[in-house]
């Protein structure tokens, strides 16, 4: 029941945005990240979403993506996806989202060679076995009914040597059974990681603008379950990492 309501109310937080950011200020929405020794120059364009897209650049540092082709499973609003395809030079970059909103907002303001947006179910992806190299991840995971099933379309569409680049959240008490998935999906667990430091640090970093977005796109009978989804500070998600009462980890794992 708890993870049904939780669902429900991530899809219904990126339906509003969707309807509501019609100037396309929101292209990333996840919760971040920020080192002080990994501080990633970024362009114009780039810069307002900074934090999101550190936590991106983080994923595709991890092994070599130039000339590879790359995909990311729940792309959400594509911005970190075309920061991907600009900078680290994939053979092609592929989006697939289950919102269909979502996807034509990539299709609409996201141009790039090799870079192309689909809508599909993570758990049952429409692509042929072995045809990605690179698979990401980033912070949809925790929204999958069937983690299993999800694991075991990764592994059937990466080629032999390709890496899995997967990060998100879980509850503490959930960590166990994720662990336990990634160990029987064949897959191999290369790097791991808990990054709630570089999430708190990214989060207290980008809360001001996080506050004037939700001021300017919500209306005021919203606020208080808009900042909480943004996590800002005081939050109970920004809370709930702080407390380690979220993980948020940092996976690389290599199909054999």
């Amino acid at each position: 029941m708890k993870f049904t309501i939780r669902r429900r109310l991530f899809r219904l937080w990126y339906w509003y945005v969707n309807k509501v950011d019609r100037d396309a200020e929101i292209v990333c929405m996840n919760y971040g990240y920020s080192h002080k020794d990994q501080q990633v120059a970024l362009d114009e364009q780039d810069r307002l979403n900074r934090y999101s897209i550190q936590l991106y650049h983080h994923l595709a540092s991890a092994t070599e993506i130039k000339h590879k082709d790359i995909l990311e499973i729940g792309c959400g609003r594509g911005g970190g996806l075309y920061y991907i395809a600009r900078n680290f030079s994939p053979a092609s970059a592929t989006g697939v989202d289950l919102n269909r909103e979502a996807v034509a907002f990539c299709n609409r303001n996201f141009k790039s060679d090799g870079l192309s947006f689909l809508q599909g179910d993570a758990q049952n992806l429409k692509l042929k076995n072995r045809s990605c190299d690179v698979v990401f991840n980033i912070e949809s995971s925790h929204r999958y009914r069937d983690m299993k099933g999800f694991l075991g379309e990764v592994y059937r569409i990466l080629r032999p040597g390709g890496y899995f680049l997967f990060t998100d959240f879980r509850y503490d008490h959930e960590m166990d059974e994720m662990k336990k998935a990634l160990e029987s999906s064949g897959m191999t667990v290369l790097k791991e990681r808990v990054i709630n430091q570089e999430i708190l640090a990214a989060l207290a970093l980008d809360d001001e603008r996080k506050r004037k977005l939700v001021k300017k796109l919500a209306p005021k009978f919203l606020h208080k379950l808009a900042l909480n989804f943004a996590g800002t500070i005081g939050s109970e998600t920004y809370d709930r990492f702080l407390t380690h009462r979220y993980i948020y980890f940092s996976y690389v794992l290599m199909k054999q």
